[in-house]
């Protein structure tokens, strides 16, 4: 027994070539790692995600994290998980709302570790977040939007106009005797709620930021209202009626509006895991002496032998001891045709028994490929994104540069004579002028107007990366059944009118694909069908009016005594050669017509990546045969196909295409959800699994092949947005900071500054993507052609 070196699969008759260093499970694997140049000695164990923290041995747990921030709160939890004893390695993900824990057993029992990340405002578990559980959010708007308004309020009728110098008697409160005391206690009380309360997690930002030793904007933010609101609590402490609660106002809602905005994107990322999750087995039928029990799959071991019967899923992986019957093993291949098993063969934990009974023994590993699936998704999902947010990059260099230049600030103006309450203002004034709403707004609400856009065209964006990354792609990968093709089975080649009425008649009992697509193409109303059998993966038969007919494979009909002409038997291994599904149809002891079915391309596969390949490299990735996928083989726009590649390679291929650039994923099924999810930019048709879409980035809900282009349109003209607010937030900084460092701005129009250069940012933002989108793509570079070789 070894192991496959691209994929990791244990195998019994591995593949091998004298010109590719290692050995495979199929052929499909060797070709992919003869053309990419693979390194023989790494497997995808060792490529998933890079090795753990710390070269981290021990058992792997993944978790759910509620309440991640900013990229700084994935440094925070990592170090506050491997602090703990017997968690040897930590791996979160902003972007995704996941976490992988390595850990010793020995030392820290499983049950233990949402405890070691949840506190200070997290909250972890095993279960996966739910996308729409953002009601604390809404709640801490809600609230802060209140207190805030009324804080407002009372600055326009008392505060500011007794700062514009109004006569006392326009003033409905003296601000210096006891009820404008009591005025001005009430806004730092209802200021309080607002910082304290819905500022919550810009404290907490801030605080994980100080922890972690990355400072970031939030801490920025945090400084910025919390010294406004404590200068101001001190000045009516000191009989002052000049206070700055607006400024700690403003501060905290604008940023907390952005960071919801933020927020509701970057849910829609955290995928649920849904279709892999439910067809997990927990227990399984194992075979004793006198009958059968039901244990757990932990329990089972290597030689166990396992009754499962029709409807029922095969719990690990094993090879069939006993019977007969056909398994659909679609959700780990993404192929709609059942397989049929018999003894000997090698059965995948996950698959379906859809008709007759096994006995199957449990391999040497006592594994389920939809469980390593299913660890390899959320391995995927807990690993970092490529590609960090462009403001918590400049956030290291640009927070301490403005804190410092605050405190300079001060220092300075003490130093030239200015008294202490001036030189605090100019300081407050750089924070505040500096605060980032404009910056930290810039992002997230050009990334939700793109998202708004691309929803109205069909296209859910689930992750706020895409506008990051799709405009650098260089490889665009397609999965080959559902995505460039329907994934439906349809009649390639007809029978004659007889063999088809007949055919027909028998089919009309079956849950076969190709019976499905007989049914639809002919009817059988009159026929008096009696006697149906089915056999399983080969075809199925029936009596009908009075004459026993056969419809399946050669080998079937030759079982039923039927003979089998050359003509019919050379027709039938031509299709099967070529990737379709035929069935021979025979009565009266005689194999009589062929019918072929086959999966359809989509209509407008060829016009899609002829578009793709003007500015990328179009490559097809399948787990079919090479034979199937020859029409796409045949296309200039397509530059390299993939084909026989298992499921578990596919994120390999995925890693080992990223050696030549940014990579683009476009997939349906399944056994897809690890490589969309290894992918720099994972796209979901929608006819897939929902496991599919939660792993991809963009999910196109029209089932159009055509909206994948449009993917890339709309997030190229989201990018331009995000630049242009950006360009704005550092053009307002250049201008306003020094105004605010030589003392020309106080802390009010410093905040009255900032809030207009986030107006604007807004109102940026606020315009349709749409009209941008062709633009932008115009703007594109295109792919150079390679030179035709001598």
């Amino acid at each position: 027994m070894t192991d496959c070196t691209l994929c990791g699969l244990a195998v019994d008759s591995p593949v091998a070539d004298s010109d590719v260093a290692g050995t495979f499970c199929c052929r499909g694997c060797l070709e992919v790692a003869r053309t990419l140049d693979a390194p023989a000695e790494q497997s995808v164990a060792d490529a998933e995600t890079g090795p753990d923290p710390a070269d981290a041995e021990g058992e792997t747990a993944f978790l759910s994290v509620e309440g991640m921030h900013c990229a700084t709160c994935e440094t925070f939890l990592e170090a506050r998980a491997t602090d703990h004893e017997g968690v040897t390695g930590a791996a979160a993900s902003y972007a995704t709302g996941t976490m992988k824990l390595t850990y010793d057993p020995d030392l820290c029992s499983e049950d233990d570790l949402p405890s070691v990340v949840a506190g200070t405002g997290y909250e972890a578990s095993f279960q996966t977040v739910d996308a729409d559980d953002d009601h604390e959010l809404e709640g801490r708007l809600v609230v802060g939007g209140f207190f805030g308004m009324m804080t407002m309020l009372w600055y326009l009728l008392f505060l500011y106009p007794a700062y514009l110098g109004l006569a006392d008697r326009f003033l409905l409160v003296d601000l210096g005797g006891a009820a404008g005391a009591y005025l001005l206690w009430n806004m730092a009380v209802m200021t309080a709620v607002v910082v304290g309360y819905t500022g919550w997690p810009l404290l907490r930002g801030a605080y994980v930021s100080l922890r972690a030793g990355r400072p970031n904007m939030d801490l920025l933010v945090a400084m910025a209202a919390t010294t406004a609101f404590g200068y101001s609590v001190l000045a009516i402490f000191l009989g002052e009626t000049e206070v700055y609660f607006d400024v700690a106002t403003v501060i905290v809602l604008a940023v907390s509006l952005g960071d919801y905005y933020q927020d509701r994107v970057r849910r829609a990322a955290a995928g649920r895991l849904t279709d892999l999750t439910r067809q997990r087995v927990d227990t399984a039928r194992r075979r004793v002496e006198d009958g059968t029990e039901t244990v757990d799959i932990s329990a089972l071991g290597p030689g166990d032998e396992l009754l499962v019967r029709t409807g029922e899923r095969v719990p690990v992986d094993g090879t069939v001891l006993e019977g007969t019957a056909a398994a659909d093993e679609s959700l780990t291949t993404g192929e709609a045709v059942p397989v049929r098993k018999t003894p000997g063969s090698s059965v995948v934990g996950g698959s379906l028994v859809t008709d007759g009974a096994l006995v199957v023994r449990v391999g040497p590993e006592a594994e389920s490929t939809v469980d390593r699936l299913t660890e390899l998704l959320w391995t995927v999902q807990s690993d970092r994104g490529g590609i960090q947010r462009l403001v918590d990059r400049l956030a290291a260099v640009f927070v301490p540069l403005v804190v410092g230049l605050a405190a300079l600030a001060t220092v300075g103006h003490l130093a030239l004579g200015a008294s202490v309450t001036d030189a605090l203002l100019t300081g407050l004034a750089v924070l505040v002028v500096s605060c980032p709403c404009a910056l930290g707004l810039a992002t997230p609400l050009a990334t939700a107007a793109g998202v708004r856009t691309a929803l109205d065209d069909g296209i859910v964006v689930t992750d706020s990366s895409v506008f990051e990354t799709a405009s650098a792609v260089d490889v665009v990968a397609f999965d080959k059944t559902g995505t460039l093709t329907t994934g439906e089975m349809t009649l390639r080649e007809r029978a004659d009118e007889e063999a088809m009425r007949r055919a027909a008649a028998v089919e009309q009992f079956a849950d076969h694909p190709l019976a499905s697509a007989v049914t639809d193409a002919a009817t059988a109303d009159d026929a008096v069908v009696e006697g149906f059998e089915r056999h399983p993966g080969r075809g199925v038969s029936a009596t009908v009016d009075g004459e026993r007919v056969v419809v399946g494979t050669q080998s079937l009909l030759a079982d039923c005594g039927f003979a089998v002409p050359e003509g019919l038997a050379e027709r039938f291994d031509a299709a099967r050669s070529e990737g379709q599904v035929p069935a021979l149809v025979g009565w009266d002891g005689r194999a009589r017509d062929i019918v072929v079915g086959g999966d359809r391309p989509r209509d407008s596969w060829e016009a899609v990546v002829t578009d793709l390949a003007a500015a990328h490299e179009v490559v097809v990735v399948t787990g079919d045969s090479p034979e199937a996928a020859s029409r796409f083989a045949d296309h200039e726009a397509v530059s390299e196909v993939f084909a026989g590649v298992p499921p578990e390679a596919k994120a390999e291929v995925v890693d080992r295409l990223q050696s030549r650039g940014t990579v683009a994923m476009v997939g349906d099924g399944a056994n897809d959800a690890p490589a969309l999810g290894r992918a720099d930019l994972g796209i979901s048709m929608a006819s897939g699994t929902q496991l599919a879409a939660d792993a991809a980035d963009a999910v196109v809900t029209a089932d159009d092949l055509r909206a994948v282009p449009r993917v890339f349109e709309y997030t190229a003209a989201t990018r331009r947005r995000i630049r242009q607010n950006l360009a704005w937030a550092f053009c307002y900084n250049a201008v306003a900071l020094p105004l605010a460092l030589v003392g020309a701005l106080n802390p009010l129009f410093a905040a009255l500054a900032m809030t207009a250069s986030s107006l604007l940012v807004v109102g940026n933002s606020a315009r349709s993507v749409g009209d941008e989108a062709g633009e932008a793509v115009k703007t594109q570079t295109p792919r150079p052609v390679p030179a035709e070789a001598d």
